[in-house]
C-alpha cells in the first residue's frame, strides 16, 4: 500500500511538473520582444511629459486624438534615426510632428511605429505630437482583458472608459509602451465629449469648456511620473463630492466621482471605506504616494482597477468582492475589497512600479498583502492572520510567479495569494512588527515615484530584515514547489529540515503560543535539533505551523 501512494504521489508531481514546463516552454514572437523590450528604438530617448488629446465616438466605437510626447535625449543619435512607437491596430497613425513645425516620415509593422527622427544632441530635449484615429479595440471582459470599454448605465446613457493593464496602452494611443519609462513630468489628459456628459481623469481639474457645438473639453493633469496603463479617461452622467483628509503629509483632497443615482448612497459608503483605507496604509506603508494629485474614486462599469490619482470602482456598494468572502473565513465580508485592494496598488503599482512585466508580483504580492495589513489594523491581529490564511485555497501552483524577462509576459495569478502568503511568512518568520513595518515604509520611501526591479526588492528587505532572503524569494516566485518541513519529537528535542525545497532555502520560523516560551528555528535540508522546554513541544503542531507559515508540515516516525 506504501509503495502505490507513494507512485500516486510522484505521478501527481509529474503531472505538475509537466504542466509547468510546457507554460515555461510557450513560445514568444517577434511582436512580444518588440513590446517587452527596451530596442535601440526605445533606449536612446526618455519620456519626460504626455499631452494626449482624445475624442471618442461612442456610436462608431472608434477614437480620434494625438498625443505630444516629451522626451529627453539620453543616448547617441548619430545622423537620423528611428524612434518606436507602440500602437495597437487597428488604430491608425495619421501624421507626426516634430517640435511642431517638421513632419516626419514614419512606418510600421504591426502594433509598432518607427518615426524617422533628425539628429539630436544628448540631453537635449525635444517633442514629438502624433496624431490617430480609428476603430479601437473594445474590451469584452473588463478589465480581464483589456481595451476601451463602450457600455451604458442602468438608465440607457453613454458611460465610457479603459482598462489596459498588462493589454498596455498602447491599445488606444500612441505611447512608449514600456513600463520603465514613465512621463518624469507627469501627464495630461485632455476630453472632448458630448456636453450631456461629464469627464473625469487622472489628477486634477484643469479646466472644463464649452463648446458651443453640443460637445464640451475637460483637461486633467498630473504632476506626478505615472505608468501609461494608469492614464484613464472616465466619461459618463458623473456627480462629484469632495472632502480633505488630514493624512500624514497634510490635507488631502479626496474627490468621489459617482453615476448620479449612486450619490445617496455613495456619499456616506465611500469616505467610510477611504478613511479606514488611508488611516491604514499610512500606517503600514508611509504616506500615500500622491497627495500633489489627489485620491479620486470613480464608478466604472467594470469590477475596478488601481488608476494612479483615479482609482476605478465597480463592486457595487458591497463589501468582499461583490457581496463574496475571497477568504471564506468571514473576514472579507466586512469591509470593500475593491476600495482597499486597488487603492493599496497606489502604494504598490503606482508609486513602486516595475520595470519589467514579468515582476508584476511586486505590484500584486504587495498588494494582496496590503488586504491582510488592513484587516490586522482594523480588527486585530488574529483577524489578519485568519484572513490571510482563508485566501491560501486560491494559490495553484500551476507556473512560477516570474515568466521569461523581455517579452512582455505575465507570471502566474499566484502573484496574488502566493505573494501575499510568502510576505506574511516572512514576517511571522521575523517576528518583529516593527521591523517589518519600517521595511514596508522604507520600500515606498526609498523606491519613491520608481520603477525597479524585484532584485532590488529582495535586496532590500534582506539588508533591512538583517538576513539573506534570497533562497525564499527563488522558492516561492521561482519554482511551483510547496516547501515541506519535516519533523519529529525525541527525548526531549526537535528535530526538523527542509524538503521538496531548492537548494539553500531558509526560511526562518517563530513558534509561538499564549503561554509558552517561542522558539525561533531557521531549518535548512539538513537535519537540526533543538532542545525543549517546559510545554515546548506542542508549538510543533502541523496545524499551528501551516496556519502561520506557507509550508506543508510533516510528523515524521
Amino acid at each position: 500500500m506504501k509503495t502505490i501512494t507513494r507512485l500516486f504521489v510522484v505521478l501527481i508531481l509529474l503531472a505538475g511538473f509537466n504542466k509547468a514546463f510546457a507554460q515555461s516552454q510557450k513560445v514568444y514572437t517577434k511582436a512580444d520582444t518588440l513590446r517587452g523590450t527596451l530596442t535601440p528604438e526605445r533606449t536612446w530617448w526618455d519620456v519626460q511629459r504626455y499631452e494626449l488629446a482624445i475624442k471618442p465616438d461612442y456610436n462608431d466605437k472608434s477614437i480620434s486624438g494625438s498625443n505630444q510626447i516629451v522626451y529627453k535625449v539620453v543616448g547617441a543619435n548619430n545622423g537620423k534615426t528611428r524612434m518606436q512607437i507602440d500602437l495597437q491596430e487597428p488604430l491608425i497613425i495619421d501624421s507626426i510632428l516634430y517640435n511642431g513645425k517638421q513632419k516626419l516620415k514614419f512606418e510600421h509593422t504591426g502594433s509598432v511605429w518607427y518615426a524617422h527622427v533628425p539628429a539630436q544632441k544628448i540631453s537635449a530635449t525635444n517633442n514629438v505630437n502624433i496624431f490617430y484615429h480609428g476603430k479601437v479595440h473594445q474590451a469584452k471582459r473588463a478589465p480581464w482583458d483589456g481595451g476601451f470599454i463602450f457600455t451604458a448605465d442602468s438608465l440607457g446613457r453613454p458611460w465610457m472608459t479603459v482598462a489596459c493593464q498588462g493589454l498596455g496602452a498602447s491599445i488606444w494611443y500612441p505611447n512608449k509602451d514600456h513600463q520603465s519609462d514613465e512621463p518624469n513630468l507627469g501627464a495630461s489628459l485632455t476630453m472632448t465629449i458630448p456636453d450631456t456628459l461629464v469627464a473625469v481623469g487622472n489628477g486634477r481639474l484643469v479646466f472644463k469648456k464649452n463648446n458651443n457645438n453640443g460637445t464640451a473639453t475637460y483637461k486633467y493633469n498630473v504632476v506626478i511620473p505615472i505608468s501609461n496603463y494608469c492614464i484613464i479617461p472616465y466619461i459618463g452622467k458623473y456627480v462629484n463630492f469632495k472632502e480633505k483628509y488630514a493624512g500624514e503629509k497634510g490635507a488631502l483632497d479626496l474627490n468621489y466621482w459617482v453615476l448620479d443615482y449612486n450619490y445617496p448612497k455613495a456619499k456616506t459608503y465611500m469616505p467610510d471605506q477611504v478613511h479606514k483605507m488611508l488611516k491604514s496604509f499610512e500606517y503600514w506603508f508611509g504616506p500615500y504616494p500622491f497627495y500633489e494629485d489627489g485620491y479620486q474614486l470613480i464608478d466604472a462599469s467594470h469590477t475596478g482597477m488601481e488608476h494612479q490619482s483615479a482609482v476605478s470602482y465597480g463592486n457595487w456598494y458591497k463589501f468582499g468582492y461583490r457581496g463574496r468572502d475571497m477568504s471564506g473565513d468571514g473576514w472579507g465580508l466586512k469591509w470593500d475589497f475593491i476600495i482597499i485592494h486597488e487603492s493599496g496598488h497606489e502604494w504598490f503599482g503606482n508609486n513602486i512600479t516595475t520595470n519589467d512585466l514579468a515582476d508584476m508580483w511586486v505590484h500584486e504580492g504587495f498588494t494582496n498583502y496590503s488586504e491582510t495589513l488592513f484587516v490586522d489594523y482594523i480588527f486585530g491581529n488574529q483577524a489578519g492572520n485568519e484572513y490571510n490564511f482563508g485566501i491560501r485555497k486560491g494559490i495553484k501552483n500551476d507556473s512560477p510567479i516570474i515568466p521569461p524577462y523581455g517579452v512582455n509576459a505575465q507570471g502566474s495569478g499566484d502573484m496574488y495569494p502566493k505573494g501575499g502568503n510568502m510576505l506574511h511568512s516572512i514576517r511571522h518568520g521575523l517576528d518583529n512588527d516593527e521591523l517589518f513595518r519600517s521595511i514596508l515604509r522604507g520600500l515606498n520611501k526609498t523606491f519613491y515615484h520608481q520603477t525597479v526591479s524585484t532584485k532590488q526588492i529582495e535586496n532590500y528587505v534582506s539588508k533591512q530584515a538583517g538576513f539573506n532572503y534570497d533562497k525564499v524569494f527563488d522558492q516561492y516566485l521561482r519554482t511551483i514547489q510547496i516547501p515541506t518541513l519535516e519533523y519529529y519529537l525525541k527525548n526531549g528535542k526537535a528535530f526538523y529540515r527542509y524538503t521538496n525545497c531548492v537548494k539553500g532555502f531558509n526560511l526562518p520560523l517563530t513558534l509561538t503560543k499564549k503561554g509558552t516560551k517561542s522558539i525561533k528555528v531557521i531549518p535548512t535540508e539538513n537535519w537540526q535539533e533543538i532542545a525543549l522546554g517546559n510545554g515546548q513541544d506542542a508549538l510543533f503542531t502541523k496545524q499551528a505551523i501551516e496556519f502561520m507559515y506557507y509550508l506543508s508540515v510533516i510528523q515524521v516516525n
